[in-house]
């Protein structure tokens, strides 16, 4: 019923009627139109006289009001070479792009890594693989051919009129700093396009079922002609510079409710009554739902959160307070010992002042004394530069060791990253068998990794033909296992086809719900018309000299009795209508249920069939392993 009602809501808002068109026409009219879209035909008024401009992807517009607008129409079908107004060697407008890309990739689950080092200059790989995650967003069939990706990239981009040239050549060389804004620009042109598609989407889904009758006015030469005239106009009128058409709107917005024959007092009128209907439903709702005990209680609950987070806060303030008297007590003690320090430092220094006043050198003295000072010091120079080459040979040799240990590393690390992933380290591992296949620098020698390596090498030879052996049984197993699973799926298509059916048939019930409604809505009105009219009349009787006055009283008694009857009979047929419809939905409630107990015995039976399969696999690995081991017995013994 609710479905009903928006769709003869939406006959009240024919602002908001979809473009109905051909998805091959909709991306050419991107480029072609004013809009992007012509979906809502309400067009947005700008906020003030003093407000921004809108601005599209390719660069801000500088036409004033009244000044026309360039068409970039010859650019589709002519020869000419559009220029591009973007600033693509602007650093702020490359990070902006760089920032919708990697919001737009991680929304969508883009599967690949993303950081800013790889969006900053990214490999053709990486940019061929982000190109066809996008593109996907528009043919979920699309796959990227592994030859031949520097034409495939550029053509698909042609097919989509993206209206700027992308070269071949700079296909080999992506990440380049003259070759990546570029391509960066036509990705985020790419993301522009798949949302325009999917706002598209979104709107044939939410009208898909509006004015189903007048499809063929839709699609004839009169819609057509309306449409096109609408178009024509706007278009005209942006390439002068406007931004708004209210007027070509409220023009066409009139021709198309001519068109379709539109009944705006019936409109209103529901809609009067359903905003009555949902403010009874919502007072009903707040009374049912008013508890005063719960709310004092919920109050009473918040009162002690809050009384506890107080507490809590108290004692930790309590805690600041003692620590604060603690640093406080510390820095006084320290205060006086670097006091009692000063003093020591002055007393000594008056020491040494006396002691500097009553000493006495002679000349020869001092020349003694500065002699040995520029010896110590000529000693002092050449050792210090000694030990600056020791520390500097020490230094370079420190480096090369520390380059040849981190590659050992480095090489150590991913054979032990590959060895745990297969499942080979620790010693108790799953594919391990009982042996070593991790090394370990500390405890082996430099002349005993050959031995090291031929033993493993041994190890994973054995282990691959094992592995062989084991996956082809295996796979004979799981072909077995997908054969019945085929046929489940068989049985639980079909039983999704009978729930289909139901679903139609309770759309059906809805549809036929909605009819018997108004058909109700419609006798209220009529009665009461019926008694306005008897109101009327009444006090057009009472305004002549009180002739025939207990006539018309009595007439007008009757009238209300004939009415509550009436009223009364329409109430008991919505009463039995009701109760028929809540019987038919009982009854197709109660198939689902059993439906779904019917798919739920199979999911069962799916499962009890794998997990027998699973453990009869399990036995099968544990007898091969002890036949492994029983011939490992057998080999040793020998």
């Amino acid at each position: 019923m609710e479905r009903g009602r928006m769709s003869r809501a939406t006959g009240s808002r024919p602002s908001d009627l979809p473009m109905r068109v051909q998805d091959s026409n909709r991306m050419s009219m991107v480029y072609t139109t004013p809009q992007s879209k012509f979906g809502k035909l309400s067009i947005p008024k700008p906020q003030s006289g003093t407000s921004e401009r809108r601005t599209s992807f390719f660069g801000a517009r500088t036409s004033g009001a009244g000044m026309p607008r360039n068409s970039i129409m010859s650019g589709f079908g002519g020869t000419e070479k559009i220029k591009d107004a973007r600033p693509l060697h602007d650093k702020s407008f490359v990070q902006q792009c760089i920032r919708q890309l990697h919001e737009f990739l991680t929304e969508q689950g883009y599967p690949g890594t993303l950081s800013s080092k790889t969006l900053q200059s990214p490999s053709t790989k990486e940019f061929v693989k982000m190109f066809e995650f996008i593109y996907r967003q528009l043919d979920p069939t699309f796959e990227m051919p592994n030859s031949k990706v520097e034409e495939e990239i550029p053509a698909l981009l042609k097919a989509l009129r993206y209206p700027f040239v992308l070269s071949k050549s700079s296909m080999y060389s992506v990440g380049a700093p003259h070759t990546w804004p570029q391509a960066l620009a036509a990705l985020v042109w790419l993301i522009d396009t798949v949302k325009i598609n999917w706002s598209l989407m979104k709107q044939d889904l939410l009208f898909s079922d509006f004015c189903e009758d007048s499809d063929s006015i839709e699609e004839g030469a009169e819609y057509n002609k309306l449409f096109l005239d609408y178009t024509a106009e706007t278009y005209s009128k942006f390439m002068q510079g406007d931004d708004t058409f209210e007027e070509e709107d409220e023009a066409f917005l009139t021709k198309l409710k001519k068109l379709y024959n539109v009944d705006e007092a019936m409109l209103v009128s529901m809609e009067e009554k359903h905003r009555m209907l949902s403010k009874e439903v919502e007072q009903l709702e707040k009374e049912s739902q008013t508890d005063r005990l719960m709310t004092k209680r919920m109050e009473k609950m918040k009162l002690q959160a809050d009384l506890k987070k107080l507490q809590s806060y108290r004692s930790s303030l309590e805690t600041f307070e003692a620590n604060l008297e603690k640093k406080a007590s510390e820095l006084d003690d320290e205060l006086d010992t670097t006091v009692s320090h000063l003093e020591t430092l002055k007393h000594e220094r008056d020491e040494l002042q006396h002691l500097l006043q009553n000493q006495k050198f002679t000349p020869a003295d001092v020349e003694r004394i500065n002699r040995e000072k520029r010896e110590l010091q000529q000693t002092i120079s050449s050792l210090s530069k000694s030990l600056e080459d020791a520390e500097q040979h020490k230094w370079n040799e420190e480096i090369a060791f520390a380059k040849a240990k981190e590659k050992a590393e480095l090489k150590l690390a991913e054979y032990h990253k590959l060895a745990r992933k297969l499942k080979l380290i620790p010693q108790s591992a799953e594919n391990a068998c009982g042996h070593d296949f991790e090394i370990r620098p500390s405890e082996c020698g430099p002349g005993s990794m050959v031995q090291y390596k031929m033993q493993i090498q041994m190890r994973l030879r054995k282990l691959i033909s094992d592995v062989e052996e084991e996956n082809s049984r295996l796979t004979n197993a799981n072909l077995s296992l997908e054969e019945s699973c085929e046929q489940v799926n068989f049985d639980i298509t079909e039983k999704s086809n009978d729930v289909k059916q139901l679903r139609e048939q309770i759309r059906k019930l809805d549809e036929r719900l909605d009819f018997d409604m108004q058909e109700i809505a419609r006798e209220e009105q009529e009665w009461a018309a019926e008694i306005e009219s008897v109101e009327n009349h009444c006090k057009l009787l009472e305004k002549k000299v009180n002739y025939g006055y207990d006539e018309a009283v009595q007439q007008l008694k009757a009238a209300q009795q004939e009415y509550h009857l009436v009223l009364q009979e329409t109430n008991e047929e919505r009463r039995t209508v009701a109760n028929n419809l809540a019987s038919v939905f009982t009854t197709a409630a109660d198939h689902l249920s059993i439906t779904e107990k019917c798919l739920e015995d199979l999911h069962r039976q799916v499962q009890r069939v794998c997990s027998k399969a699973v453990e009869e696999d399990k036995a099968a690995v544990q007898k091969l392993r002890e036949t492994l081991k029983s011939f490992k017995s057998k080999a040793n013994s020998l």
